[in-house]
């Protein structure tokens, strides 16, 4: 069969390797930024809920519990780039045999990573929250919370799973559509569990936790049994070979390990960010705002930069795949001129209305408002570099370039904020404005070395074929 048949029959979106690249990028972009901004919507409700039911600790126990819990999800994550990397190469290509086993087999490496990593999660959770210097009040509310993302991970991750590789075989609004699904679910169940309703008992932080799980495996269990009825754009069924792929396995990894690296890296760093914050006077307020203005607040920004990232990922791999590397640069400019603008808009509202946005999560008291504010002006500048290196990263992880993000992230996110702060403890105590000012200067490094990296082009020549 020729080439051109196959692509004639392919079931893929074709117009994402052909016609003009802005309203393709557009087409892919907007579903996962909507649907980032409502999933994030459920942190912040989460967030509100526990701060004017607890107060500023019970937020401060969520954004630590988070942070650590990133730090392992993140590693079981990163084989979903590799996943995304080899499927949009064979979409782009027209492969779709090749398709379908990459998804089989990534459904079985999470399966069998989730085995082993939740389990060893659950039981370290108490000695990793004494490594953030997280007060007594905080570990006791942060624990139970911790502990059942653990022990309940599966579902998140295979929702996970399943909407990377529908966005990267181009696939953008099955992922909105279910993300949506659970971010209601998601809603009603903490509305429920937080403060308590009838029968049930008010849960604070544990009761985030829950329903968040019962959200992600409920809509997760729908997302799965669609896939083996062959209703998604990939096919995976019963009669396929379960025995592991071996060389499939190692594709995965061999793209998705540095991006693993690289997620364990930032938040490794965001660790040991929170250590530095928890030295600061008064640090439970400061742990506080920092949960709420870059945890929550920020994220109006990374949840569509993220969105961006991962259409600037599929088009950028798909049109390579497709032998379009001048069509691939131009879509990952265009979904960065896209970012730039959303910074914009937001990073008006943290300067001009920081009370207003602080005191929907209960940040009332004085000793958080003023550090909460403060923090808000720096990642008003700090939105525009993050933006640009995000998209950016899109693009070199989509051609298959992972490496590159790794290296930039250790310079950019460790090096430069942790070896900044490290320096001047040295000479004498922090205050709050040195962390937030090294913050701003990690993620202008990072922009300037994943622009610089994307535009020398080495991503061109990356083979994918096993």
């Amino acid at each position: 069969m020729s080439d051109s048949s196959q692509l004639k029959k392919s079931p893929f979106d074709r117009s994402l390797v052909e016609g003009p690249i802005g309203p393709a990028v557009w087409k892919l972009a907007w579903p996962t930024m909507l649907q980032n901004v409502i999933a994030g919507l459920q942190g912040v409700v989460d967030h509100i809920l526990v701060g004017h039911l607890i107060g500023y600790t019970g937020n401060a126990a969520i954004g630590v519990s988070w942070q650590i819990f990133l730090v392992v999800i993140v590693f079981i994550a990163s084989l979903f780039t590799g996943q995304a990397v080899l499927i949009a190469r064979y979409v782009g290509a027209g492969e779709v045999e090749k398709v379908n086993k990459t998804v089989q087999q990534a459904l079985l490496t999470a399966i069998a990573m989730y085995a082993v990593m939740g389990p060893v999660g659950y039981f370290l959770a108490p000695y990793l929250l004494e490594m953030v210097n997280a007060s007594g009040e905080v570990k006791a509310l942060a624990l139970p919370f911790l502990r059942i993302n653990f022990a309940l991970s599966f579902g998140m991750l295979s929702f996970f799973m399943l909407t990377s590789a529908l966005r990267a075989a181009g696939d953008s609004r099955t992922p909105l559509r279910l993300g949506v699904t659970m971010t209601i679910l998601n809603v009603i169940l903490n509305l429920i569990f937080i403060p308590g309703l009838g029968p049930i008992p008010a849960l604070g932080t544990a009761g985030s936790a829950l329903g968040t799980a019962i959200a992600s495996s409920t809509v997760s269990a729908y997302a799965l049994y669609q896939l083996f009825k062959g209703r998604l754009v990939f096919k995976v069924t019963r009669q396929m070979d379960w025995r592991p792929d071996w060389t499939t396995i190692r594709a995965l990894f061999r793209f998705g390990l540095p991006t693993g690296v690289q997620g364990i890296a930032m938040n490794v760093a965001g660790v040991l960010m929170l250590r530095y914050i928890g030295s600061l006077p008064q640090s439970a307020a400061a742990q506080a705002a920092f949960t709420i203005g870059y945890t929550e607040l920020f994220s109006m920004i990374t949840w569509t930069s993220v969105g961006l990232m991962g259409a600037a990922a599929t088009i950028a791999g798909q049109n390579l795949g497709a032998g379009h590397p001048e069509r691939a640069m131009q879509g990952v400019h265009a979904a960065s001129r896209i970012g730039l603008g959303v910074a914009a808009i937001v990073g008006l509202l943290f300067i001009s209305i920081p009370q207003v946005l602080l005191g929907a999560f209960g940040a009332t008291e004085a000793a958080v408002a003023t550090v909460g504010q403060q923090l808000l002006q720096y990642l008003a500048v700090s939105g525009f570099f993050i933006t640009l290196a995000l998209t950016y990263t899109g693009g070199l992880q989509g051609t298959g370039d992972t490496r590159s993000p790794l290296f930039i992230t250790l310079a950019s996110q460790v090096a430069v904020p942790i070896g900044m702060c490290t320096i001047i403890q040295m000479s004498r105590p922090l205050v709050a404005g040195d962390i937030w000012l090294a913050i701003v200067l990690g993620h202008f490094t990072r922009c300037v070395l994943t622009v610089l990296r994307f535009r020398q082009g080495k991503w061109r020549n990356i083979v994918v074929a096993h």
